[in-house]
């Protein structure tokens, strides 16, 4: 792994890794360093066969404060194709962490504005505190939430994405649960916690299968049915079938045991 400045990338033995936003002094905002370790750091992720699925977290009090307001300053010094390149850049950090091809969980705790709700609605799942705060922020300093958009609207739905894009109300992590941004939400004592049990609850299933089913369900995306959907879903059910994990998982059910990934789950997490 490569040594990185503003990002952590921790791993453990029971085969998940930790991405963690690491400017704990600037409440983990988001700056050009950070987008291209973000990227750099997601690349290798997506490569490691041995990663079953990554947790996305903030060091500190916070999630991320969004914009570093520095950056935000040089780049209003800056032309239109510099300003481009920018925002390209974090783009490919958003499509990045949408397409990986492994489970990804966000979890949230403190503030988590602008750009930070693109990253949490670009994960499979996402838990946080009650008492986050939340903002699609951007209006308040002149901005739009232009990036991070498409995959806010998918997380929270048009309507409500029109609301608080255009108010830019800060809303609480019980009103993102609402809201279908956070999957659960608990106090704020209680939340390492839960992650452990999350953690566990994604350690039972089968690697290769939660890779199989999202990528099943990126292609069912909305729904839509036709005969070329009907005839990938029965692929995908028969290839995972005759497939090694496939075949353990059925005979460890039908032989009253472990599966053989719930095993290496069983090892000794590091401290």
């Amino acid at each position: 792994m490569s040594d990185f400045t503003t990002v952590e990338v921790s791993h453990d033995p029971r085969g998940f890794a930790t991405l963690w936003l690491s400017r704990e002094d600037k409440h983990n905002a988001f700056n050009a360093l950070m987008i291209r370790e973000l990227n750099i750091a997601l690349g290798q992720l997506a490569d490691d066969a041995g990663v079953r699925f990554v947790l996305l977290r903030g060091r500190g009090r916070h999630f991320s404060a969004g914009a570093d307001l520095a950056w935000m300053q040089q780049s209003a010094q800056l032309d239109f194709n510099t300003n481009l390149d920018d925002a390209r850049e974090l783009g490919e950090l958003m499509y990045a962490l949408h397409r990986i091809k492994v489970p990804t969980l966000a979890v949230v705790q403190g503030a988590a504005f602008g750009g930070a709700l693109g990253l949490i609605s670009c994960c499979d799942m996402a838990i946080g505190a009650e008492d986050a705060q939340l903002c699609l922020s951007e209006v308040r300093i002149g901005l739009a939430p232009a990036v991070i958009s498409p995959f806010v609207v998918k997380a929270i739905g048009e309507r409500a994405a029109r609301r608080y894009a255009l108010t830019a109300e800060r809303f609480s992590g019980l009103q993102a649960q609402a809201l279908g941004l956070l999957a659960e939400v608990y106090p704020a004592s209680q939340l390492e916690a839960s992650v452990n049990q999350w953690v566990e609850t994604l350690l039972a299933n089968s690697p290769q299968a939660m890779r199989a089913t999202k990528e099943l369900l990126r292609e069912v995306d909305g729904g839509t049915l036709s005969p070329g959907l009907r005839r990938y879903c029965e692929n995908a059910i028969a290839r995972i079938r005759v497939s090694a994990e496939g075949q353990e998982g059925l005979r460890a059910f039908l032989e009253k045991r472990q599966p053989a990934w719930q095993a290496d789950a069983n090892k000794e997490p590091r401290p």
